[in-house]
């Protein structure tokens, strides 16, 4: 399965009473069609959120379920490399 990689900067809080959380950067893994297979947020004030298969879900938020613009992603593609020294730390 060929995997794309991505790393995306959010200036935006995220809207519920995680809010003082600050802004975010999210990780994606995903398939050749951009469906989320692992991702990463990690927020300003240290907290970090990871979803894969095994953990879809918690009281913070979830794996994506829709595919991502890969047109749009496209500018934010990463190396497998920086995805999983982050995924691993």
């Amino acid at each position: 399965m060929n995997r794309l990689y991505f790393k995306r900067r959010w200036e935006e809080n995220r809207g519920d009473d995680f809010d003082d959380w600050g802004f975010s950067t999210w990780f994606f893994e995903t398939d050749s069609n951009g469906l989320p297979l692992r991702q990463i947020e990690c927020y300003d004030n240290g907290k970090v959120l990871k979803y894969d298969s095994n953990n879809q879900f918690d009281d913070y938020g979830q794996l994506g379920e829709h595919e991502l613009d890969l047109i749009e992603f496209k500018e934010f593609e990463i190396t497998k490399e920086i995805f999983e020294n982050v995924w691993n730390n």
